[in-house]
């Protein structure tokens, strides 16, 4: 399964773009290697090779697609090489290319792949250890905030009680206010009366009284 298979789908065209950057610039790296007078046979088939610079000379043998030679010298559509073997022939320069083939190619690109497929899948590892550390955080947060909301409904609901139970009290303490001025209002009203009372007998009792000693008299 592909690299591309773990990665979080926000990263999958990155993962892409990267593998495609880096292949493209193994194959412009070796597009301009200065390889000089090194060529390889195309890898679109295999050719034949001739004794001479024209198709009017002998076919002598076949070079393999993708085989490397060394180049000797071009005449027209044609260029002498010089094959593993040892052998000079003529090849069409059509048949020739100044890249390395397919063949020698591919495990080197293979290597980059698995290289950058590896790093990709650290910096993969980095992120998902990242997203939860932060999951995590927020995890705990969350815990906290649902502790403090816990926690602030229990004071609302002893504010509330808190509350009704102030109102209870004052409304007693209206009702023995009120009980202590009525006693006050009584106390005073009965300590008037009987000073009214005073006011009117004791006049009354001592003319009694005088005018019984005078009878004495």
């Amino acid at each position: 399964m592909s690299l591309s298979h773990y990665l979080p789908s926000c990263t999958r065209p990155l993962h892409n773009l990267v593998l495609s950057a880096c292949l493209l610039g193994s194959l412009t790296a070796y597009a301009e290697e200065p390889v000089s007078n090194t060529r390889w046979v195309s890898d679109s088939l295999n050719t034949y090779v001739r004794s001479g610079p024209t198709d009017g000379y002998r076919i002598v043998g076949t070079l393999v697609s993708g085989q490397k030679v060394t180049l000797l010298q071009t005449s027209g559509d044609y260029s002498q090489v010089r094959g593993e073997n040892g052998s000079a022939v003529w090849i069409a320069n059509r048949d020739l290319q100044d890249v390395p083939g397919q063949a020698e190619r591919l495990p080197q690109l293979e290597q980059q792949v698995a290289q950058l497929s590896s790093e990709l899948e650290g910096i993969n590892d980095t992120w998902k250890t990242r997203v939860q550390g932060m999951q995590e955080t927020l995890d705990s947060r969350k815990s906290l905030i649902d502790e403090l909301q816990t926690a602030r409904s229990a004071l609302d609901i002893e504010l509330s009680r808190a509350n009704s139970e102030l109102r209870e009290l004052q409304a007693q303490l209206g009702e023995e206010n009120q009980q202590v001025l009525m006693r006050y209002m009584a106390y005073g009203g009965g300590i008037a009366g009987g000073g009214l009372l005073a006011g009117l007998i004791l006049p009354t009792m001592l003319r009694v009284r005088r005018k019984r000693n005078d009878q004495w008299v």
